[in-house]
């Protein structure tokens, strides 16, 4: 079982095992239908395509932010047309070194199903290496997917106002420097980020061509900044609950593994005026 990354290398190798599932998540969240269409043009012989707004997440609504966690039996079911089911290997890539594979990644994990990988500099790698590609739109032998989700791995709302007073927890941002202290939003109507939350941009995880950092790398700059926060007592949050599970993903590597996801993050913690927040401007 591969829980963590995987390279391309190892992956070609198994590009004909039908116990295998490769996933392509790519996307643009200023172009929501750019991946799809990148997809049916070219993509890793064999992978079904995961939209984030269709299949990744919920309907938004006016107290949700803007990707909630989908039905998950409505969910599941998805999976098991992608051909997912007990004993498959499922392999996810985009070409943001993760940023959006690792939520179908975390997902996978949530509801009970831990093999599965990011692949290692995703597509983009993948192209330069010149392995092979595919155009048009796959389709697999469907599957039984039986969720178990781990409820314990997310927070709310609610539990972040208090985690966020704690000394003996740390709340992450994962968003860009420039959007936790306020001085710009593009997405969401208010600016800042949740008192108390320290911030490390998910892109932070990435060596320059786009591949994990090293997991001792990662483990020195976790460590630094959870403090001496056990990593069980971390929660990560980003704009959407998307990009910080690249985080969850890079502290699994680092061997730092326990953290939680705030599913709702910023853009659902703001729906309630009454919520604080703050900016570094």
């Amino acid at each position: 079982m591969v829980s963590t990354i995987i390279s391309t290398e190892d992956l070609e190798k198994r590009l004909t095992d039908p116990d295998w599932v490769i996933v392509d998540c790519r996307f643009d969240l200023s172009n929501p239908d750019w991946g799809f269409a990148e997809y049916q043009k070219s993509h890793i012989p064999g992978a079904v395509y995961a939209h984030l707004d269709r299949d990744l997440s919920g309907p938004a609504g006016k107290e949700t932010g803007r990707h909630p966690l989908p039905d998950l039996e409505l969910f599941a079911s998805r999976l098991g047309s992608w051909g997912i089911g007990a004993g498959k290997q499922v392999v996810v890539y985009d070409t943001n070194g993760g940023a959006y594979a690792a939520r179908l990644w975390w997902m996978l994990r949530f509801l009970g199903h831990p093999a599965a990988a990011v692949l290692d500099g995703g597509f983009p790698k993948w192209q330069q290496e010149g392995r092979s590609v595919r155009a048009g739109v796959e389709q697999r032998a469907p599957a039984q997917f039986s969720p178990q989700p781990d409820w314990g791995m997310v927070v709310t709302a609610d539990e972040v106002e208090q985690i966020r007073r704690s000394p003996d927890h740390r709340l992450i941002d994962a968003r860009a420097p420039e959007r936790f202290r306020g001085e710009v939003e593009p997405i969401d109507p208010v600016a800042g980020h949740i008192p108390g939350a320290v911030n490390r941009f998910h892109g932070s995880n990435l060596s320059p061509d786009g591949a994990l950092l090293p997991a001792g790398t990662l483990r020195s700059q976790f460590m630094d900044l959870l403090g001496g926060v056990p990593p069980q007592n971390a929660v990560v949050y980003c704009g959407s609950g998307v990009t910080s599970c690249h985080h969850l993903l890079a502290m699994e590597i680092a061997g730092l593994p326990g953290a939680r996801l705030y599913a709702g993050s910023w853009s659902e913690w703001i729906t309630d005026r009454t919520r604080p927040t703050a900016s570094s401007r």
